[in-house]
């Protein structure tokens, strides 16, 4: 028995599939926010992540006529012990998928989980409020609500190429990349700023794997911000927009000793400076808004408003003893 409508089926997904990929996510998106949120430079970042293998960990739902209606994937680049599981379907005609995707997808992640060496593995997925029937079928699956985070834009029309000088005491300059002493404390940096936070630890060598998996870098949108000549926070950015026309902040780390002085705004305006020389239309970013730090005032406080809030829900699975195939939908339970 597999769950699906007649005549439709699974398999795995393949680089090949990307442009389907992306008309698939590109539809979700316009149903949940309103317009397209996902570039092709991301489906390729999803089958190609660190600890994601396509070929047993992706899935990818066919209809009747053979067109790809839904998409499953998993996210651990570090091997740590918690998971993030995406599942998109098209909207209406692909909904039929949702849960099956989703029950395969959580036995691949038990499998997974006991790989990594954990026996308690935490298990996250996002979902916008209007997607009713992800809702549903992640509280089904023993989901519950955690948190929420936001997509933060804003438009760089009028935003000046030559970025505002920043307050007595901070300077911001280019982080030197060709140092691999400078692009260690940068990610040291990264870690420990985000130490008071929800955010997923990663060591060097795997945060530097998953920089280098990207398609390009453009260095002179990374920068280390300094007080009186300390080191004392950094902004990394993402070439991932670039083909939406925006640039996007994959992280802004202010070192705790330096909070409130006012580098996350100069990181800020630096980078959206440099955006808009570029001829970028737009600035992005993601922020936890249960950050400790508070994080969402200061992007509101620089222009940016959300364009979008993500609810995030969790189940944690055990990995060895009866709970061993923990997603088979009730409906198609044998």
């Amino acid at each position: 028995m597999t769950g699906l409508p007649a005549g439709w089926r699974t398999r795995r997904p393949t680089l090949q599939d990307a442009p389907e990929l992306l008309r698939l996510v590109h539809a979700s998106d316009i149903a949940a926010v309103g317009e397209p949120d996902f570039t092709a430079e991301e489906v390729r970042e999803a089958l190609t992540a660190p600890r994601t293998d396509p070929a047993r960990d992706c899935l990818v739902a066919l209809d009747a006529a053979g067109e790809i209606v839904g998409w499953a994937y998993p996210g651990n680049a570090t091997g740590g012990d918690r998971e993030f599981i995406e599942v998109y379907a098209w909207p209406q005609r692909g909904e039929p998928a949702l849960r099956w995707l989703l029950a395969l997808l959580l036995d691949r992640v038990v499998e997974r989980g006991r790989e990594f060496g954990h026996e308690d593995y935490t298990v996250r997925a996002g979902a916008i409020p209007t997607e009713k029937e992800w809702i549903a079928a992640l509280t089904e699956a023993g989901f519950a609500f955690i948190k929420q985070h936001a997509r933060m834009t804003m438009s760089l029309a009028g935003v000046p190429v030559t970025a505002p000088e920043p307050p007595p005491g901070v300077t911001v300059r280019p982080l030197r990349h060709d140092d691999e002493a400078e692009l260690r404390r940068f990610h040291a940096t990264i870690e420990e700023a985000f130490r008071d936070s929800d955010h997923r630890a990663a060591d060097y060598e795997t945060w530097w794997r998953r920089c280098a998996a990207e398609s390009s870098i453009a260095w002179d949108e990374w920068f280390v911000g300094e007080v009186d000549g300390e080191w004392a926070g950094v902004l990394q950015s993402s070439d991932s927009g670039a083909e939406d026309d925006a640039g996007w902040v994959r992280s802004l780390a202010v070192l705790r000793p330096y909070r409130r002085r006012g580098v996350g705004e100069a990181l800020l305006r630096r980078a959206f400076a440099v955006y808009a020389a570029k001829g970028r239309a737009t600035a992005g970013l993601g922020v936890d808004l249960a950050n400790p730090t508070r994080a969402a005032r200061l992007y509101r406080a620089v222009g940016m408003r959300p364009l979008y809030e993500a609810n995030i829900y969790q189940r944690t699975v055990q990995t060895s003893g009866d709970d061993v195939r923990v997603g088979r939908p009730r409906s198609s339970a044998t």
